[in-house]
């Protein structure tokens, strides 16, 4: 019997409003594995798991149970409050996948196990500072090219593997109100480092991370109901990750695995969510791009809230609600610590180059 990667140390974080019927297209892949399920909405609702799947399931109930006053740094109503399952997870590894996400095709007709891609991308060193033009210089049949410095070819550890998309693009409502019948085809057998000093749109439906070297910063943000804002929960968490593993000498890595997504959401309803942000952004990825941690943050946590402050200082001046999202990140890191002290003084800055 073939050996299952990782299989006790990486937890699947599913957030989810409905059954889970989903899983028997998954079951292969996922069935080895622990789930973590984080129930949004209505926590008196029932939500059906298919059997022979090792899982524990919370509710909004439980969620304000575990972290008291706390737990309004969770989001309702909305896919962010997944990061609930980062913090009570124990394992080193996390995937996060969306529930109306399905098994895609390769090529050859294959069924692609994404999480054995992910496994892959993040047991293996990232090259954030020298682009290889072969991409990533760790995969079966590729190296790095002529003239990559030496000096470089070690890599660093790869916090983050972002994964893409097949059929639905992870598009914005007014992409999506101008090209509603586009659906993405290309299949593109490349993985890559994001360059350092480079930001990225991360998407949270096909995701995994090292738990250890970023989890802290993987909260996904106050959204959905009661904020003046939604759908940029992954975002603000890419942002605030790229920019915390830069500073860290960590990589980001993109591109495979593929999900095949199924269900494009509404438009109309995106918009209505999206559209602060949507203004927002341009002034919030500058904020980033200028954004710089002090030598003191040697940590994860004390990034993070080195990072809050200055969401306060600076972006409060656009709204209010940057304020109250910046004493949401301390929250989630006072949070965090509290039920994971062990990693109070975890990931601290691995390489030389990153100062």
């Amino acid at each position: 019997m073939a050996t299952v990667p990782l299989k006790d140390e990486l937890d699947i974080v599913i957030p989810t409003i409905r059954n889970l019927d989903f899983l028997e297209m998954w079951r292969p892949f996922f069935q080895p594995y622990h789930l973590i399920i984080v129930q949004d909405g209505d926590p008196s609702k029932i939500i059906n798991v298919p059997d022979g799947f090792d899982y524990e399931l919370y509710n909004r109930n439980d969620i304000n149970k575990i972290l008291g006053p706390r737990a309004s740094c969770i989001s309702f109503k909305d896919s962010a409050c997944r990061c609930f399952g980062y913090m009570v997870s124990k394992k080193k590894y996390i995937f996060t996948i969306d529930d109306d996400c399905f098994v895609a095709k390769d090529p050859s007709g294959k069924d692609i196990n994404a999480l054995e891609q992910h496994i892959k991308n993040l047991l293996c060193p990232a090259t954030p500072y020298f682009f290889n033009t072969l991409y990533d210089p760790f995969r079966d049949g590729a190296d790095f090219v002529r003239g990559y410095p030496f000096s470089l070819r070690e890599g660093v550890p790869t916090a983050v593997s972002h994964g893409l998309w097949l059929n639905i693009p992870d598009y914005d409502a007014p992409t999506q109100l101008v090209k509603p019948l586009e659906r993405n085809t290309r299949y593109v057998d490349m993985v890559l480092t994001i360059p350092k000093g480079t930001l990225f749109p991360m998407c949270g439906m096909n995701l995994a991370f090292d738990r250890d070297l970023i989890g802290p910063a993987m909260y996904f943000g106050l959204m959905g109901d009661g904020q003046p804002i939604g759908r940029y929960d992954d975002m603000w968490a890419g942002w605030c990750c790229k920019v915390i593993c830069d500073h860290l000498g960590l990589g980001i890595k993109t591109g495979l695995p593929y999900i095949y997504h199924s269900k494009a959401s509404n438009p109309f309803v995106n918009l209505k969510k999206e559209y602060n942000g949507i203004f927002w952004q341009e002034e919030i990825i500058p904020f980033f791009q200028q954004l710089n941690l002090s030598k003191e943050s040697t940590t994860v946590q004390k990034c993070y809230v080195e990072m809050a402050k200055q969401v306060n200082d600076k972006l409060g001046k656009i709204d209010p609600y940057f304020v109250k999202l910046a004493d949401a990140m301390v929250t989630w890191i006072e949070a965090w610590d509290e039920l994971n002290p062990a990693t109070k003084d975890c990931a601290k800055v691995t390489n030389a180059a990153s100062k």
